[in-house]
């Protein structure tokens, strides 16, 4: 595999001119260091440099010309924001932060988690008053624990109905209590006479530190005929955890799985090189061919590279696969993005590929971790400050060159999670795990007796969307 160290030791030709000012007073480091670190990371590597005019190798005429542009900046996050090309509809996913070490830790899939995962709705009848439902329960997290379950809905927060103005707040803290209700659609198709009332339960959560193994569920399902559908949930493309990624395709392999549902709606992507694996792992007759590409900016197109089909994981032995010409593949609009997106672009060029579910985010970029030293790696990293940047580096195609669409992938059948609809995942009842075996029988999947409902669901505050949604990225 080719490291990242390469992409870097490139990256010194970007510095050419930026070597050219001088070190920066020390006496304003607080600001001015960081601000520096941000302009000359963005300029080093940023995919849309070309179209950021502040980002120009000639853009200033020395060194005080330079310094007064950094001061006009009142916080590091204003540069870097200002430094985004088009971020309300091309870049909405570069970031920064000022705590590294949480970035870190969230890329190992350590963060801090009460353990659910939800949807916010506007309760029926209303344009303000908002209820939320679990879409997901951790595995051994703290609601797993307190035995809380998907398809739970919650009115109020400590005692408070959320609505459009308070939701952000109330459930962007450390601990709370939700409050339950009942969701009755009183025996219609429509969604206008649906109500909620509070059924007495509660739940204390709190945020701890919780690491998850993105292998949620790993099942075989006998379907009869023959056939055996593997089930994967898989939540995250964490390379630390590829090991139990690979040991779950030996379980299929062993329970003779010859279908495979891979159901990567809460899975907002991860690591380029671990979609890589997991193509490779749902393939096997592709070993060494392409299997996606990265291209970078054009000053660093010596850095552009291919990721192949493969059968072996790096320091992790043979690669169990189960040499599938079809698989299906679930998702959501709001959280299937970036690597997830890569597995299906990547894998349609050879199989054929079903998605079951809503057309995904649309995310077709990759972005590295960069630190304030010398080569932009954590190596020599400056000690007075604990900022860093993930900003887009590369774009990502499949083999023949297409992109993801920047509107997202399209479902071949199209379902949408409701409230009402919401069944144990895993289960052969789940809607979209029920249509994907109802096609792989051949049957009828128009589910005549079930409501998808057209609630309106809110888009998240950024504050509610966790850490590492949205994200494909290049490992150092």
């Amino acid at each position: 595999m080719k490291k990242i160290k390469v992409l870097l030791l490139t990256l010194f030709v970007g510095f050419a001119f930026i070597s050219c000012y001088e070190d920066l007073d020390d006496n304003n480091i607080a600001s001015i260091d960081i601000n520096d670190f941000v302009w000359k990371g963005m300029n080093a590597v940023y995919l849309y440099k070309s179209e950021i005019p502040d980002l120009a190798n000639d853009r200033f005429n020395g060194d005080e010309d330079y310094r007064d542009y950094l001061n006009s900046f009142s916080t590091p996050e204003s540069l870097f924001e200002s430094l985004l090309y088009l971020p309300e509809t091309v870049d909405k996913f570069s970031r920064i932060t000022d705590n590294y070490f949480d970035l870190q830790s969230q890329q190992q899939g350590t963060s801090l988690s009460n353990g659910i995962e939800f949807n916010l709705y506007l309760v029926p009848g209303s344009q303000t008053e908002v209820f939320g439902a679990i879409t997901l329960v951790l595995n051994n997290s703290l609601a797993d624990n307190l035995g809380l379950e998907r398809g739970q809905i919650f009115r109020a927060v400590n005692s408070t109905n959320l609505n459009t103005g308070n939701f952000v707040d109330l459930l962007n803290q450390d601990a709370y209590t939700l409050n339950f209700a009942d969701y009755n659609d009183n025996g219609t198709p429509e969604t206008n006479d649906d109500t909620l009332a509070p059924n007495g339960m509660s739940a204390e959560l709190e945020r701890v530190a919780y690491t998850e193994n993105p292998v949620h569920i790993a099942q075989t399902i006998d379907v009869g005929n023959n056939v055996k559908v593997g089930y994967l949930m898989y939540n995250g493309f964490n390379s630390n955890f590829n090991d139990a990624l690979n040991s779950a395709f030996a379980q299929f392999q062993a329970e003779g799985a010859n279908e495979l549902v891979l159901d990567l709606r809460y899975n907002g992507g991860g690591s380029v090189q671990t979609a890589a694996y997991l193509g490779s792992m749902i393939t096997g007759q592709f070993t060494g061919q392409v299997y996606s590409k990265l291209f970078y900016n054009e000053n660093l197109q010596s850095s552009n590279r291919d990721f192949l089909f493969t059968n072996s994981i790096e320091g992790g032995g043979a690669i169990n696969s189960l040499n599938l010409s079809k698989v299906y593949v679930l998702t959501t609009n709001r959280r299937t993005a970036s690597a997830s997106e890569l597995v299906i672009n990547s894998l349609q060029p050879y199989i054929d590929v079903v998605v079951i579910g809503e057309n995904t985010v649309g995310k077709t970029q990759a972005s590295i971790t960069i630190y304030d030293s010398p080569n932009l790696s954590f190596e020599n990293v400056n000690p007075n400050h604990t900022y860093a940047m993930q900003p887009l580096v590369a774009n990502s195609s499949n083999v023949n060159d297409q992109l993801v669409p920047a509107d997202g992938i399209d479902p071949t059948i199209e379902i949408t999670e409701s409230p009402n609809t919401f069944n144990m995942l895993g289960n052969v009842n789940e809607p979209l795990l029920a249509a994907a075996i109802a096609d792989i029988n051949n049957a009828d999947r128009s589910f005549p007796n079930m409501k998808f409902s057209d609630l309106p669901r809110l888009i998240k505050s950024k504050k509610l969307i966790p850490a590492f949604e949205q994200e494909m990225y290049l490992e150092q």
